[in-house]
């Protein structure tokens, strides 16, 4: 059985709002809510978190943990074209790697049981929720993507790289250094949410 903590998918009857560690300010809210609305019988759309886990594991497998420290050598956020160059190898490092087998095993084996309780092919939200978001000194939210209306197993794994790219759009990165918090400390969890009216309600 895998831990809470090494886990690379976490449902949202799984995750509440003392697991923000493990998957962002947003999906743990989104847990809180599935769990304690679904006793009152409201019905809020199921869905899972890819943890943070399963993003530092990604970084550490493929080395891009690494080459990012690398790119962010010298890194000048005053010089735009400087941020904006490593900003960009950054984000194409990771929209074009290769996920780990198990990680990629694990969130198609996660998006084929949501399918199950609704219907074949059934369209998700994939939301990024930082682990650090709303902080006294500094707030994160809303600097990473959500993509809507994703179907399919291939479209899925697609978003997803997406969204753990965004975690180094030019503007998060600026913000990160003018807030001095090391860029590989801060990590991106991802909501995958069955996608509906309700949906987009929840996420407000």
């Amino acid at each position: 059985m895998v831990h809470k903590k090494t886990a690379f998918v976490l449902w949202f009857n799984q995750i509440g709002i003392d697991d923000v560690g493990l998957v962002g300010g947003k999906n743990a809210s989104l847990g809180e809510m599935y769990r304690n609305l679904k006793k009152k019988k409201v019905n809020v759309p199921n869905g899972f978190a890819i943890t943070a886990y399963a993003y530092k594991n990604l970084l550490k497998q493929t080395g891009i943990d690494k080459k990012i420290k690398r790119i962010l050598s010298g890194l000048n956020t005053r010089d735009i074209r400087n941020l904006q160059s490593k900003g960009r190898k950054i984000r194409n490092l990771i929209r074009h790697c290769e996920f780990p087998e198990a990680l990629k095993k694990d969130i198609k084996n996660a998006y084929k049981k949501l399918c199950r309780e609704y219907r074949k092919n059934c369209d998700v939200a994939v939301r990024s929720s930082a682990t650090a978001e709303d902080l006294p000194t500094a707030s994160f939210a809303g600097q990473q993507e959500t993509y809507l209306n994703i179907r399919g197993e291939n479209n899925l794994i697609e978003a997803c790289k997406k969204c753990f790219a965004s975690l180094f759009t030019n503007r998060a990165i600026s913000y990160r250094e003018d807030k001095g918090f090391d860029h590989l400390k801060v990590h991106l969890s991802i909501g995958v949410q069955r996608w509906c009216a309700l949906t987009m309600r929840a996420a407000v």
